[in-house]
């Protein structure tokens, strides 16, 4: 297995969040009861209804696919980049393609496997998506960063 790449540059946020990530490591048992699937699920529900409900406030059309629930034709300052998976909802205005729905799913199981301790893992692991091991591990070229 290779070790993880790390961001040339981590501003501030980044270096803080890496930091509480490797604070939380540091401490037995406590990475393994935040994996736990009892304590992970419950936190993707949340996200899954939080960003459901975000979408519908905001009017957004929905539709499936890929197994997400895709809210879309929503302001571009409601997500971020091209689009946002929060839980099993993708967020987003127009970027709709399969391959782009595919990496998106990638990110739905990501969600499912680390409930609510992913946005700060991802936070950890850098704001480049070239060198974020969430990014690569959805699929750089799929998501449209290659």
């Amino acid at each position: 297995m290779t070790p993880p790449v790390r961001p040339l540059h981590p501003n501030r946020v980044e270096r803080a969040a890496a930091g509480l990530v490797r604070a939380v490591v540091a401490v037995p048992g406590l990475r393994r009861v935040l994996l736990w699937r009892a304590v992970a699920l419950p936190g993707y529900w949340f996200a899954t209804a939080c960003a459901f409900v975000w979408g519908s406030i905001l009017l957004g059309r929905h539709r499936t696919s890929h197994g997400l629930h895709i809210i879309h034709r929503l302001p571009r300052w409601a997500f971020g980049r091209g689009g946002t998976t929060i839980g099993a909802v993708y967020l987003t205005r127009d970027n709709l393609s399969d391959p782009v729905l595919a990496h998106e799913a990638a990110h739905r199981v990501q969600w499912r496997h680390y409930g609510m301790s992913l946005p700060l893992l991802y936070l950890a692991a850098g704001s480049a998506p070239l060198t974020n091991r969430f990014e690569v591990e959805a699929g750089l070229e799929r998501g449209g960063y290659v």
